[in-house]
């Protein structure tokens, strides 16, 4: 589990770094936002790769070796990075970079699901995604004011990769091939993947979780550019309070959980509160520039968001036959994951042609179709006649 717990920690510190390095990275190679945001675009593919096979071949290989993989996946991507190669190495290095990333994530996610489905355990984990992504753009920050520039970001994650590397090796136990007995268990039971893809509340869930990861990449990957050019903020300030951001989506899964549990709030009415108050502190900071509200209202939007993922992850097996949880799960991880590429790419050809202030009505639209996706989900019988 504590490794499991370094391994998000890892990707959140990858995360909540790189909107820093945008504009940095967009100066160097000479390339506008619309441009830019083409290596979220090729991360897309590597996590769209992962959401096709990643459940399939994690069944073949075993834990051990699927994180290894992935583990070897992103650290050559960041070494590869940190040398600034021409810019299309570096789109072609994010699509396994993204590959890698969604193998960790996923893997994790159904090590800690087999450990536990309570929504506590899986919210620790993910805050520490919050907690790597809360000292990301602090440490990008810090190293792009110093002489190792932007590419020694990319250093530091090779260097962090390794021990997570050496961990997973040693860690977790060398599981025998089991094609064969999953062939056995298909023949019992039915193919439990196409099965979990016949159910149109999965495909909800999936929706809903895309568009999730969306508002959160989103809003921590633009936010220092909304700050800096549209705001005109210090970048000290500004990256603090992208570090805001991701703290307070920290401290929302350490503590909402919980607080939710003591008050006898249900995890769907959570859920449906975390959504409403998301979006009117992004209606708040677009009507209020003031740098008060941006700097609370980022540090609230974080907050609320922090629980929804883990918690619609542990709400899952209630919604789905028990013989299918596992593919559901599996399916509704790999095909959000895409979500962090595909929407923050949106946002930058947006940020180009409209102008950096449409990321807050952008998410702001998107977080409305989250609350849509959540009533549906829990309102509309014929969604869960299959459940």
């Amino acid at each position: 589990m504590i490794l499991s717990f370094f391994g998000f920690a890892l990707i959140g510190l990858y995360s909540g770094a790189f909107g820093v390095l945008l504009p940095d990275m967009s100066s160097y190679y000479g390339v506008d936002k619309s441009v830019i945001g083409l290596i979220f675009v090729t991360s897309s593919i590597g996590y769209f790769i992962s959401a096709l096979f990643s459940s399939i071949v994690l069944e073949r290989l075993g834990m051990r070796l699927f994180l290894v993989i992935g583990a070897i996946t992103f650290l050559l991507g960041a070494l590869t990075l940190g040398i600034k190669p021409a810019f299309s190495i570096v789109l072609v290095t994010r699509l396994f970079m993204g590959l890698g990333v969604a193998m960790i994530e996923m893997g994790l996610n159904a090590h800690v699901v087999a450990q536990s489905r309570h929504s506590s355990q899986l919210n620790t984990l993910h805050a520490f995604y919050g907690a790597g992504a809360l000292f990301g753009p602090l440490v990008a920050a810090f190293l792009l004011t110093t002489i190792w520039g932007w590419s020694s970001v990319f250093f530091l994650w090779t260097l962090l990769s390794i021990p997570f590397l050496l961990g997973v090796a040693l860690t977790f136990r060398a599981e025998p091939p089991r094609v064969a007995s999953v062939e056995v268990e298909n023949k019992k039971t039915g193919n439990t993947w196409i099965a979990a893809l016949k159910l149109p509340i999965v495909w909800l869930l999936c929706l809903f979780l895309l568009l999730y990861v969306g508002v959160e990449v989103s809003v921590g990957n633009w936010t220092y550019s909304f700050l800096v050019e549209g705001r005109h903020q210090p970048i000290t300030l500004s990256s603090w309070i992208v570090s805001g951001y991701w703290l307070g989506m920290t401290l929302g899964r350490f503590t909402l959980s919980q607080l939710a549990q003591r008050l006898r709030i249900s995890d769907v009415c959570l859920l449906y509160i975390c959504i409403i108050v998301v979006a009117l502190c992004a209606i708040s900071i677009w009507w209020l520039p003031f740098d008060s509200v941006a700097a609370i209202g980022f540090c609230i939007i974080g907050y609320c968001l922090g629980p929804i993922y883990p918690t619609t992850v542990a709400l899952t097996p209630n919604l789905v036959p028990g013989r299918i949880v596992t593919s559901a799960i599996g399916f509704l991880v790999s095909i959000s994951i895409f979500g962090t590429s595909v929407f923050p790419g949106i946002a930058g050809i947006l940020a180009q042609y409209l102008g950096i202030w449409s990321l807050l009505p952008y998410n702001l639209a998107l977080t409305l179709l989250m609350l849509l996706c959540w009533w549906i989900l829990f309102r509309v019988p014929i969604i869960r006649t299959n459940a």
